[in-house]
């Protein structure tokens, strides 16, 4: 058998079975079948560590702890939306809105539900997953790239055959679905502990804990709707 053509064989499979079963819902094969190709992917590299790359799907969580997140500089702002939390503010806004248009006419809006969780900005340099932050402040967030690593929607690397960019910046959320926090809040009671206060504050906490394998055992989802343009 060539171990180098099996090794990346596996982590093709096991990607593409992360794509299925995280970002589209969609599993093609059972949790067993999938176990077992990881477990083999991991037989093979302890065989051969010298193949071992950064983003084998091994490497998810393969960090240490950190003594605490460094800091990282958005290349370009990462902006927030403003609440509007009654009709006398959504008004206000409208006027906002006209007198920035310099019209007077009526305007037609188009509203979307918010996932309710962290903003998180992905880094990717000629398709490798590279830097992973928080908003922070607009201009400087917290480095979590290793946690941000354990959600196996995550590409390490893009697709081959694809048309990868230079540099690719995208804006995403990170979130718990509802169904997930009740299950997980369940485990939590069976064991004693405290239960968490609501998704958005636990999917939150959970990409800020300095040992990326608590955030491993959460069920963070991750949403990228745009580009850092």
């Amino acid at each position: 058998m060539d171990i180098k053509k099996r090794i990346k064989f596996l982590r093709s499979e096991i990607n593409k079975h992360n794509v299925h079963y995280y970002a589209e819902d969609n599993p093609q094969i059972s949790d067993f079948d999938y176990d077992l190709l990881m477990r083999e992917l991991i037989e093979l590299e302890n065989r051969t560590p010298n193949l071992i790359t950064a983003t084998s799907p091994t490497q998810r969580i393969g960090s240490k702890p950190l003594p605490e997140f460094k800091s990282v500089r958005h290349r370009l702002q990462m902006l927030s939306l403003s609440n509007a939390m009654n009709e006398d503010e959504i008004i206000a806004f409208d006027q906002q809105v006209k007198r920035g248009l310099g019209i007077s006419d009526e305007i037609e809006y188009i509203a979307e539900p918010k996932l309710d969780g962290l903003a998180v900005e992905l880094i990717y340099e000629n398709g490798l997953f590279i830097t992973g932050s928080t908003r922070g402040d607009g201009t400087m967030g917290e480095d979590i790239t290793e946690n941000l690593k354990t959600i196996r929607s995550v590409p390490l690397k893009l697709q081959d055959g694809e048309k990868v960019p230079t540099l690719l910046e995208l804006r995403c959320e990170v979130f718990i679905a509802i169904s997930e926090f009740k299950k997980l809040n369940e485990k939590r009671l069976d064991n004693n502990k405290q239960l968490f206060a609501n998704p958005r504050n636990c999917a939150a906490g959970s990409l800020r804990q300095l040992d990326p394998s608590v955030t491993a055992n959460r069920p963070l989802k991750i949403f990228c709707y745009g580009l850092g343009m």
